[in-house]
């Protein structure tokens, strides 16, 4: 008998470490589909895990905007009638090198936007599904950050929303638990992105110095998070760290 594909949701999942989870997924035996902002970079990674056979959908998404999610789960629902994960990606770190007292409202309003307020949408939407459904049941992973347990210079809005990510995180496996709903949070150190490009380059340290920091591979990050998403219900991981093993994190600054 051939194996039921299990269906997952990635967000952000044009580049960085939403396209090397959407890969291990698709690998791995998964129906994803692929949300993001740019049509044309969800059909690149689409197109980078066509040998995998997967069974994969493209659906344009700001997730900041509550009318898509609203969209993109309905077509989770009509193509699929469930979802069994949700990998919570998508975010931005926002204007870099701003100084807390110089941050513009329209910047701090778009992080907040999309890293926590676009979260908590796809999160409340993939509950009701995942409640709704028959057998019930599913897991949510939010994309936390390094940032949410210590922040780096002048990073108050990313840092910011990273925290209040946690809180969204404990809840939901709170507010999860009589519906087989599981949910954890992974936090990332230094992946190589687009995103971290400038840490080979130098950034801020707490002591005001510019330094070149260590990355590691983005595929190892989407390993892990394919370990979570394939755990039964009955076990999570609430809270896994991932980095690049000499970065300024333990003992930073």
């Amino acid at each position: 008998m051939t194996a039921v594909r299990k269906i997952a949701v990635v967000t952000g999942a044009g580049s960085g470490i939403g396209r090397g989870v959407t890969l291990a997924l698709a690998g791995a035996g998964w129906s994803v589909v692929l949300a993001g902002r740019k049509a044309e970079r969800l059909a690149e990674t689409a197109a980078l895990a066509a040998d995998s056979g997967a069974d994969l959908r493209c659906v344009p998404t700001d997730v900041a905007r509550p009318e898509d999610v609203d969209a993109l789960f309905e077509t989770v629902r009509e193509r699929y009638g469930r979802i069994d994960f949700l990998f919570n990606n998508a975010g931005t770190f926002g204007p870099g090198g701003v100084p807390l007292e110089e941050l513009p409202y329209s910047a701090w309003r778009k992080v907040v936007d999309t890293n926590l307020t676009g979260s908590f949408l796809c999160a409340q939407a993939a509950f009701r599904l995942m409640k709704d459904q028959d057998p019930q049941g599913g897991r949510i992973i939010n994309n936390g950050s390094i940032s949410a347990h210590a922040p780096r210079p002048d990073s108050v809005a990313y840092t910011a929303t990273k925290h209040a990510l946690t809180g969204l995180t404990k809840s939901l496996s709170l507010d999860g638990r009589p519906y087989r709903i599981a949910c954890g949070q992974i936090d990332i150190g230094n992946a190589a992105t687009d995103m971290t490009q400038r840490m080979t380059r130098g950034v801020p340290q707490a002591n005001g110095e510019l330094a070149v920091e260590p990355v590691m591979d983005a595929a190892d990050v989407a390993t892990t998070v394919l370990h979570m998403a394939e755990l039964p219900l009955e076990a999570n991981i609430q809270f896994a760290t991932v980095l690049a093993t000499t970065m300024p994190f333990i003992g930073r600054g």
